[in-house]
């Protein structure tokens, strides 16, 4: 299959010129499955909390999951994007799994970055797969990438892809991801954001370098770190099945989960501090 990262540079709250154009980069390159950035079509830096919530979108009848089911009908594909997620009183940064036949599902990201902490409900889907034609999906969302945990039970839970729809500060993450798809064989879509933005007294940057990697970490195609473009990459899901490392060595069954029982505990001795 073909699976293709989106990396644009949205201008803060212009949502339907952001999606246009979004959309415009999709139509350039062919694929079966299409990853765009987190908040992709709103912009990252919001003011406060209230300003999310004027930009925010239901994903079962908002303006921007309609135009992207759109578009994945007349091409028979996926997209995975990043949504500022209207859920009753709630706000969360989701990203939105579609198909030709409509909202697939929403993961909402799990571990909030910085002063996102102010701005959106932490996610409660927890870590969830997605059975698309011929492989199964995991989500992640940017900052998620640190935590290697929700790498791994994405690839317990039977991911092949895991997609990361991201608008990266950090200069981290790419090489990380890459690790995470060599310990986990799975392959990976990072689709990040370039340009910046500043608003509300701050100012960021974002870093670009959207990459698909393959299961022994190899980057498949890499975008560069300034400009919009899109980036495909042939995959075959069955080697994201095959977690053999060596011929003596299964990632999976070789796991000893009773030396790990510190991962899931909240307080982890003195080294743990909130």
């Amino acid at each position: 299959m073909q699976i293709a990262f989106v990396q644009t540079s949205p201008v803060f709250g212009r949502v339907r010129e952001n999606v246009d154009r979004a959309l415009a980069l999709m139509s350039s390159a062919k694929a079966d499955l299409y990853v765009l950035p987190e908040l992709f079509h709103t912009g990252y830096l919001f003011a406060d909390r209230a300003e999310a919530r004027s930009l925010a979108e239901d994903p079962t009848e908002g303006f921007t999951v309609r135009r992207l089911q759109k578009f994945a009908a007349g091409q028979g594909a996926y997209v995975v994007a990043g949504l500022c997620e209207k859920a009753g009183d709630r706000i969360f940064n989701s990203a939105v799994v579609i198909g030709p036949h409509g909202l697939v599902g929403v993961y909402r990201k799990s571990h909030l970055f910085l002063d996102e902490k102010d701005i959106f409900d932490p996610g409660d889907t927890g870590l969830r797969t997605f059975a698309l034609p011929g492989c199964r999906i995991g989500v992640l969302i940017c900052f998620d990438w640190v935590f290697p945990e929700a790498c791994r039970v994405l690839a317990l839970l039977g991911a092949e892809v895991i997609c990361h729809p991201s608008n990266l500060v950090l200069p981290y993450a790419q090489r990380a991801m890459r690790t995470r798809a060599l310990e986990n064989r799975v392959f990976t879509v990072t689709a990040n954001r370039v340009g910046a933005e500043e608003r509300a007294g701050k100012r960021l940057s974002f870093t670009g370098g959207s990459q698909v990697t393959a299961v022994d970490g190899e980057v498949l195609v890499e975008a560069g770190h300034e400009g919009e473009e899109v980036g495909v990459a042939e995959i075959d899901p069955a080697l994201a099945r095959d977690k053999w490392f060596t011929s003596r060595n299964h990632l999976f069954a070789d796991r000893r989960p009773e030396l790990y029982g510190v991962l899931t505990q909240k307080e982890n001795g003195s080294c743990w501090r909130a």
